[in-house]
């Protein structure tokens, strides 16, 4: 590999070429070390090394283990193009401020690929260049030296300093050719150089009193760098002796982070001059003077204290040198040799290489979610470590590799019932005291659908009132999903059923969002009152999960229907008049209005109101069973035609109500009748034909209703049995049905009465047929216009429609059609013979 264009600070160019030494050796690839040697200064993104290709790793692998570069460092120098597989520079590397003096220069870092997880160490080993010149602390010196010092004698020199190291750092120092001073150099045991002045010809203070010399330092890079100093000497008279130290070299011991002042060790020399020239003083030789600048020397005594904290894990070994000077200005030198002494006062730094988070609810048992480096920088034990997690979760750590650890699984995990962690990693050293870090991870879980909608009740149930708007909300259903976003995102979906041969859905719709229940058309109570229907609850997962509910919808009666009046029957053109004799006693009853309401409830409650009538003091309506009766002995003074008006109200919230009108004849006979209703001329001729017909109509209608009651008696014989089964049942009140009246005579007074009258009960388990009641209801039915014919009220069949809306008819219905069709014989018969009078 070739490095061009290195430049000095000073502006001079100058070319490198130099060969960097790759592929040191091949490991396991979980244990493979490789390193690399670069020299400091290289240009960002200058390649250092095919780290895929010397670890025998393909790309693939690279890009799926999502290799990368740890460190516990704050810089990162390199970086690992994954892509490429090839290291280049990522920071600016300074060998110096690296490594300081140290050599060789090497920093290291792992490379860390997952699935399985793998760590591959790498060295870089960063080669010095000459781009540090020597330097002087001071740029002059001063020295003061007596005129009677003896030839040999010693003289230190200040020590340059070149950050560089290797034939790049200080290889020698030059003196400015002199008479006297020749000088000699010197290596330190770490392998510093220092130079000495030796005097090699007496000096002669009256013949030069000052000395001007010029020491100059020069490294051995190529070109060459060099720094320089000025010696100033002064020659002092007679001081022939320099003081000597009594060690070569002195050692002693510190604990780290020792308290200012702590005393560290006393250094001695002697001088066997006499008086002021024995006089030593202490002092830190300018040489590596930086690393004295922890401790400060007592210059009397020569004792060593602690002055600034220490750092074992900086410095682990101190050295400098200590110099003795007389007042003469001569001195001798020492080394010291500080040694530190670790406590444990470092806690276990823990940094984060990757975490997962969220991880899905069913993630398998041992699954990695997170990767954690820990380091302590203390040493032996203080630098041993222990990591586990805080509290009871469902997780565990374990150590794969040197101080890198794993977070797994190992529980199964539900979102439903945690939805996260806060995961707690605690790792203590092993020094006295015991020093401990934590990490926390806050871990989420992702859902997934394994929850199906839960309805809030087992079945929902709602009331709404008939003749609705369509379209009208009813209710709401509700469901509830444990799981989340769209696991948790809820349709509601109507089940299709069949109501009365038409689909659920042509009576109320669901909405498939807000579970919101409306009515899709108007519903009418009297055609249904309920119905029920299932509704499905669906969630959005994949696959969906759902939930089924019963619903059920009643529907409230309205008050929507009037009374319907079955009796007495209105019609268009004639008039049904009840005829009462004069002889009636007080509460006689004259007849009974029927009406039904095919509502529900109190909405069907009738109550009968006697609105208007020609004479109220004769008259009264029951009101609740509609009778009228007298409420006061007839009298000859009263009208013979009383006209009632009946009003039928039910007890709705509002109240609807019907109203019939009740033609009442007050008369002992026919005739009497006759005139008040009708304006035909009584004369003889009529009475007498009207008699013929009459009497005709009555043997007819006689010989069939004799034939009628025979087969109704063989009827009832049959049915006897049947209707024993009928006895204990319990019937619905079936509404009164209406008599039909038959009246004859021989003479045209209506002395006899024929009644025939059919009820149906609560307790009518048969039929009761009640023939010729002497002194009951009796009916006519005239025509008010001006023919005074007697018609017929109504045929059969009209009697049996207005009977079948509201009610069941069963066979015990078979007396009552028989007297009806008698009545209707006669009827057709008397007014054919009324027509044949009248014509």
């Amino acid at each position: 590999m070739e490095f061009n264009d290195l430049q000095q600070e000073n502006g001079v160019r100058w070319r490198l070429r130099l060969v960097c030494l790759v592929l040191l050796c091949f490991l396991h690839p979980a244990n493979a070390q490789v390193r690399y040697s670069i020299p400091e200064e290289l240009k960002i993104g200058s390649l250092v090394g095919n780290i895929a290709q010397d670890l025998g790793l393909d790309l693939t692998r690279l890009r799926s283990g999502r290799a990368r570069i740890v460190t516990g460092e704050n810089i990162q120098y390199t970086e690992l193009k994954a892509d490429k597989g090839t290291l280049i520079v990522n920071e600016r590397i300074d060998r110096e401020q690296l490594c300081g003096d140290a050599t060789p220069c090497s920093f290291t870092f792992e490379i860390l690929l997952e699935n399985p997880m793998e760590l591959h160490p790498v060295t870089i080993e960063v080669l010095d260049v000459n781009d540090n010149a020597p330097t002087f602390q001071t740029n002059h010196l001063e020295f003061e030296i007596s005129e009677s010092a003896a030839l040999g004698s010693r003289f230190g020199l200040e020590s340059a300093d070149d950050k560089d190291v290797g034939q790049n750092g200080l290889q020698n120092y030059i003196l400015t050719p002199n008479d006297n001073f020749v000088l000699k150099q010197h290596v330190n045991p770490d392998g510093s150089k220092y130079a000495e002045m030796v005097l090699q010809k007496s000096l002669d203070r009256e013949e030069k009193p000052h000395l001007s010399l010029k020491l100059l330092a020069v490294d051995g890079g190529n070109p060459q760098k060099s720094g320089t100093v000025l010696i100033d000497i002064k020659i002092l008279d007679v001081n022939d002796n320099a003081p000597v130290f009594n060690q070569t070299i002195y050692k002693a011991t510190v604990t780290e982070n020792a308290p200012k002042g702590t005393h560290v060790i006393t250094v001695n020399a002697s001088d066997i001059d006499s008086g002021l020239n024995a006089q030593i003083t202490y002092h830190f030789s300018k040489s590596k003077a930086g690393k004295a600048d922890l401790f400060d020397i007592d210059e009397t005594t020569g004792k060593i204290y602690v002055t600034k904290e220490i750092d074992f894990e900086k410095d682990k070994k101190i050295e400098f040198r200590v110099e003795a000077k007389d007042q003469g200005g001569l001195t001798d030198s020492s080394n010291v040799e500080i040694e530190v002494l670790d406590v444990n006062d470092n806690a276990p730094v823990i940094t984060v290489m990757s975490f997962n988070s969220p991880v899905s609810e069913n993630s398998p048992i041992g699954k990695t979610i997170g990767i954690v480096n820990v380091k302590d920088v203390d040493s032996g034990d203080n630098g041993q470590m222990r990591c586990g997690i805080e509290g009871n979760v469902p997780f565990k750590i374990k150590s794969n590799v040197r101080n890198y650890y794993a977070l797994t699984i190992d529980a199964e995990l539900d979102r439903e019932t945690v939805s996260g962690y806060n995961i707690t990693l605690v790792c203590s050293d092993q020094g006295s005291p015991i020093l401990s870090s934590k990490k926390s991870f806050n871990l989420q879980l992702s859902d997934i659908n394994d929850n199906a909608p839960v309805f809030l009740k087992n079945m929902f149930s709602a009331e709404v009132k008939e003749n609705n708007s369509p379209g009208v909300s009813i209710l709401t259903l509700f469901a509830k999903d444990f799981d989340e976003n769209q696991n948790s995102r809820i349709s509601y979906i109507l089940e299709e059923k069949q109501i009365g041969g038409s689909p659920i859905s042509e009576y109320i719709s669901v909405n498939s969002e807000s579970g919101i229940v409306h009515a899709v058309r108007s519903f009418d109570y009297e055609q249904i009152k309920e119905f029920v229907f299932i509704t499905r609850a669906q969630d959005g997962g994949s696959p969906p999960l759902s939930s089924n509910v019963t619903v059920k919808i009643l529907i409230q009666d309205q008050n929507d229907n009037p009374p319907q009046v079955l009796y007495p029957i209105q019609t268009g053109g004639s008039m049904v008049a009840e005829m009462v004799s004069r002889s009636a006693d007080v509460g006689y009853l004259v007849t009974k209005v029927v009406a039904v309401d095919v509502d529900s409830g109190q909405n069907a409650w009738l109550s009968y109101k006697l609105q208007k009538a020609a004479d109220r003091a004769l008259f009264e309506v029951g009101l609740q069973n509609g009778e009228i009766r007298t409420i006061r002995q007839v009298t000859d003074k009263d009208a013979v035609k009383q006209r009632l008006n009946v009003i039928v109200e039910d007890n709705g919230q509002p109240s609807r109500s019907a109203t019939v009108i009740v033609n009442v004849a007050v008369a002992d006979s026919f005739p009497e009748v006759l005139s008040e209703f009708t304006d035909f001329p009584h004369d003889k001729e009529y009475n007498d034909n009207l008699t013929f017909y009459l009497v005709l109509a009555l043997a007819v209608v006689s010989f069939l209703f004799i034939t009628c009651l025979v087969v109704i008696i063989s009827v009832k014989i049959y049915r006897w049995r049947q209707s024993r089964i009928l006895y204990h049942s319990s019937l619905p009140v079936i509404p009164y049905y209406p008599p039909r009246y038959s009246d004859t005579m021989r003479t045209g007074t209506l002395p006899h009465v024929y009644n025939y009258e059919v009820c149906r009960t609560t307790d009518s388990r048969k039929s009761d047929i009640k023939v010729g009641r002497t002194g009951s209801q009796n009916m006519l039915i005239m025509d008010p216009s001006a023919t005074g014919t007697m018609q017929r009220i109504q045929s059969e069949k009209s009697i049996l429609d207005d009977l079948d809306s509201p009610l069941e008819v069963s066979s015990d219905i078979l007396p009552f059609l028989f007297a009806v069709s008698y009545l209707s014989i006669y009827k057709s018969f008397e007014k054919k013979a009324l027509k044949h009078v009248l014509k």
